[in-house]
């Protein structure tokens, strides 16, 4: 039975064929291609519980009996499959999902189902919202679910709200709480700090709390990511086992806890980071927790990253199915140290190496204040006209005469102490009067829950697209986390200082609305130091993201590799750098693994190589979409084995790239010994394989004037004969 309700161009779709109800039982099946999380009323009383989380079923009746085969009845523990833990209550020990203390001081909480609804968003989610109240207060949660049936992914949230007679104190707001019964659990978790991201460590989860968290407030992903992943009874591989990935998608911090309880059942709470955070809710006002996005995967966990990627592609990242820009970058080549000739004598290098761009990094501002290193001139947007007597425009000009685009780098939420903005507008930074300014390289975050800075930088972007309409790139840094966070504008205006690091996060997310608004389609890189931002949040206002400031090839093999479990390459930034002391072809095959930049000197480059960039450059031009837009299989695990491989396929199975690198230099490395596997491709089908990148005097043991059968790639595999005098591979896959 369905309702058809219209709201401006979109049709929502509501029907109750996605539920039953038997005597008082209501059974809430929550369902994608492959995936389903079925929640359940216990009857008279009304609780909500998770009674399965896992495989989908065939037959929708059956999961009236899933609860029936679990006898969880141990004392104490009867709420742990509660959809929406709470705290405050006699029957709850294990972490809740949400804490408040009411308007009369009463810090309990007990939500029971009122209603839920169920929709087809116009973009082809089915949206689930149940909502839950206390049957004591006016006190509703309501739990969002948006399921991806094609895609496998569901997004969690809920939104808080009241209307008792006054302010309610929120002490915990998760997004999601969800709950297993599986035997066993492996979790996979990453840790960071500036050049050493990514790192990946993995362990069985035994009884107890095992917490992801950040409170840094901005650059939130230094020390660790919000991604996760989480293998089922056994540690799943690459193309077996039961895996779940995900991530809390929050710009600011975050908590993820995986807690085993006492029937070694899991229990999983995500959301913002209660840290310092306790949170005033007024009556009437919706309090809206970010979104925590997870697919599990059935065949292991290249299948759980396809799915994540396919779904940012397709509904998550800003311009997911269009182009990038080849860029070359001054950052490496001058550093700080340029003026405009310099720059404009690496425009010839740019063009003669055929890149789309050049872009201008940080060092182009300030006057009083110059910016001539780190530690002044940060806030200040004003050309330095020392350096630039021109400006911008000048060097956008000189660019397109030369076939360039041309971008340019800020960090607007900064500012130096040495700096005109700090002098005129101290209030406007986050520091605590009373206490010694703490720098993080050597400056300040600005107070982003005040409007006036939200306008400032915003304007900071506005203003060079006034001035410079033919401006085609933002990178866009943050460098610095809060220390000593105290804000003059909430003080002002009588806002809890616990209201800061959520405000401050929402008051980036307005300023980047009113960017994309305006203007929708210029692309922008999120940098933050090299991976300290990369939550999917973001990417509804970034095209693409800067994983790390280590761009040695060998180090960006692991980086990449872990990175793209959860993000396509499509949005993965390389650049081809000095760093290291690997070959240069290595360089560039490694770089041409996502978005393929330069960070070199193009006139200090001897013949050869610069001939072997030009042609890796005309190469990477003709296979990019298959990079950008195709599926992802790892093949050799650097991890466990002597080298890594690779390979992108395009949805038709027609093309293919493979990368192979080595990463064990030692003499005994086992390597070129036997084929590698390809997975993708048509077993049907006949291909041919060449292998590209070579210098012109490279000979490939390759003979691209074979034929393969699909079924023999996939079976038996090839041999990209990796070893000492060959570190890195590339060979383009073609059907005939």
């Amino acid at each position: 039975m369905k309702n058809r309700v219209f709201r401006g161009d979109s049709i929502i779709t509501f029907s109750i064929s996605f539920f039953s109800s038997f005597g008082q039982k209501i059974t809430i099946p929550i369902e994608t291609q492959n995936i389903s999380l079925v929640l359940q009323t216990d009857g008279k009383g009304k609780q909500l519980k998770i009674i399965h989380c896992g495989n989908k079923l065939k037959d929708i009746s059956d999961y009236e009996v899933c609860r029936d085969v679990f006898n969880l009845q141990s004392e104490g523990a009867l709420s742990n499959n509660n959809a929406f833990v709470v705290a405050g209550i006699d029957n709850n020990f294990v972490e809740p999902a949400i804490a408040a203390v009411h308007v009369d001081g009463n810090n309990s909480l007990d939500l029971r189902y009122e209603n839920h609804v169920i929709s087809k968003t116009s973009e082809g989610a089915n949206l689930i919202k149940i909502v839950l109240k206390d049957p004591v207060y006016d006190f509703y949660v309501d739990l969002f679910f948006k399921a991806w049936e094609n895609e496998d992914v569901i997004e969690q949230w809920s939104v808080i709200r009241h209307t008792e007679k006054g302010s309610v104190t929120l002490n915990k707001y998760a997004s999601a709480n969800l709950y297993f019964f599986n035997k066993k659990y492996y979790l996979t978790t990453y840790n960071s700090s500036w050049a050493k991201e990514m790192q990946p460590v993995q362990m069985q989860l035994k009884q107890g709390v095992h917490t992801i968290q950040s409170r840094l407030g901005t650059r939130e992903n230094l020390l660790s990511s919000p991604n996760f992943m989480l293998s089922f009874d056994n540690v799943a591989s690459e193309n077996h086992g039961t895996v779940m990935v995900g991530q809390i998608a929050w710009n600011g911090n975050f908590c993820m806890e995986f807690e085993i309880d006492v029937y070694k059942n899991l229990h999983l709470v995500a959301g913002i980071n209660p840290y310092q955070s306790s949170y005033k809710l007024e009556p009437g006002v919706n309090f809206e927790t970010p979104r925590f996005i997870y697919t599990i995967s059935f065949e292991g966990i290249g299948k759980a990253s396809r799915n994540i990627q396919n779904w940012m592609r397709n509904h998550n990242l800003i311009d997911g199915k269009g182009d990038r820009l080849t860029l070359l970058n001054n950052w490496e080549a001058t550093y700080f140290d340029f003026d405009q000739n310099k720059l404009v004598s690496l425009f010839d290098g740019a063009k003669e190496l055929g890149v789309d761009m050049f872009l201008l990094d940080d060092g182009w501002f300030g006057n009083k204040y110059p910016r001539n290193d780190d530690k002044a001139g940060l806030g200040d947007w004003e050309v330095n006209r020392k350096k630039l007597p021109n400006g911008i425009p000048y060097l956008i000009k000189e660019a397109n005469k030369r076939g360039l685009k041309f971008g340019i780098w800020i960090e607007p939420e900064m500012v130096n102490p040495k700096s005109v903005l700090y002098e005129k507008h101290i209030d406007w930074v986050l520091r605590q009067e009373n206490r010694p300014e703490i720098y993080f390289r050597n400056q300040l975050v600005l107070d982003l829950t005040n409007p006036d800075v939200q306008d400032f930088v915003y304007n900071v972007v506005d203003q060079l697209f006034i001035e410079n309409p033919e401006l085609a790139f933002i990178k866009w840094d943050c460098n610095a986390p809060i220390f000593n966070g105290h804000s003059k504008y909430l003080e002002k205006n009588n806002i809890p200082q616990s209201h800061l690091y959520i405000e401050y996060t929402r008051g980036l997310e307005k300023v980047l609305k009113r960017i994309r608004k305006k203007y929708p389609k210029v692309p922008m890189m999120l940098c933050s130091g090299g991976g300290g931002r990369t939550d999917f949040s973001l990417f509804r206002f970034f095209t693409e993201f800067w994983l790390s400031d280590n761009t040695d090839p060998l180090e960006r093999v692991f980086i990449q590799w872990n990175y793209s479990y959860y993000y396509p390459a499509i949005t993965m930034c390389n650049h081809v750098t000095n760093w290291g002391n690997k070959p240069l072809k290595y360089r560039i095959d490694v770089a041409s693994m996502g978005k393929l930049g330069f960070d070199i000197r193009v006139n200090e480059l001897s013949d050869d190589d610069l001939a072997l960039c030009k042609k890796s450059v005309d190469n990477y031009n003709q296979f990019k979409h298959i990079i950008w837009q195709g599926d992802l299989f790892r093949l050799i695990n650097p991890y466990k084995d002597d080298f890594a491989s690779l390979m992108f396929v395009n949805p038709t199975k027609t093309e293919g790239v493979m990368f192979t690198y080595l990463t064990n230099w030692r003499y005994v490395a086992d390597t070129s010994v036997r084929p590698v596997k390809l997975q993708g491709l048509d077993p049907d089908k006949k291909y041919r394989i060449t292998e590209i990148n070579l210098y012109s005097n490279q000979h490939s043991p390759i003979d691209s004037g074979k034929i393969y059968s699909g079924d023999f790639l996939l079976k038996i595999g090839i041999n990209p004969v990796i070893n000492l005098s060959r570190p890195s591979v590339v060979l383009k896959i073609q059907a005939l």
